[in-house]
């Protein structure tokens, strides 16, 4: 895709008022330990950072590398993360809406327009646009989904000192093999979703 393509989407946005624009995306939806984790970003509108886009297409040593830089470049970030006990509490979905709007609430420049990664969204206190594969049509969109992805991967490494058994450090939480057959072994952790284990237990 042409780097420029990534800014189609806020050029139309622009054209319609919107002169401060964010980006909204999440991590860690899925998996079935740690939290889910969301950020905002608000990059200069047509900056070109070299490699950026949907973090899941990227490799983890390029998101690394992008993570400082779009925290430098970026005219305002907030990253939010909503742990495992809320999530049981309140189901993923609104635990996902709950980090996102603390992202967002954590800008230092308050944005008129928030473009949300998917179909759904919630009430951000923001004009919200929702875009499905946002977050590889959307500069401030695949921004985000870089913070939200490096900051949850670094959480679930330090999970793993704690809890070496489950190996975290490989699949941060996620359902794979090894990951269940470890719950067979240990059981879960404290930072296991229990919602998300329900049907396994």
């Amino acid at each position: 895709m042409e780097k420029a393509d990534l800014w189609a989407i806020e050029t139309q946005c622009r054209a319609e008022g919107y002169d401060l624009i964010c980006g909204v995306d999440e991590a860690g939806r899925g998996p079935l330990a740690g939290p889910v984790c969301a950020a905002a970003v608000i990059l200069p509108h047509g900056l070109e950072i070299e490699g950026l886009n949907d973090s899941k297409k990227l490799t983890d040593k390029k998101r690394r590398e992008l993570y400082p830089i779009i925290c430098e470049k970026a005219l305002a970030y907030g990253i939010a993360m909503v742990d495992e006990k809320v999530i049981d509490e309140i189901n993923i979905l609104q635990a996902t809406y709950r980090a996102m709007r603390e992202a967002i609430q954590q800008l230092s420049i308050a944005p008129n327009l928030a473009l949300v990664d998917g179909n759904r969204a919630s009430d951000f206190g923001v004009t919200v646009k929702t875009v499905v594969k946002g977050d590889s049509l959307s500069a401030n969109i695949a921004a985000a989904s870089v913070l939200a992805k490096v900051t949850r991967d670094a959480f679930m490494e330090r999970m793993a000192e704690t809890y070496p058994q489950y190996g975290f450090e490989v699949h941060k939480g996620y359902g794979t093999k090894k990951h269940y057959e470890a719950l067979r072994e240990f059981g879960p952790s404290p930072i296991h979703r229990m919602t998300f284990l329900r049907s396994f237990l």
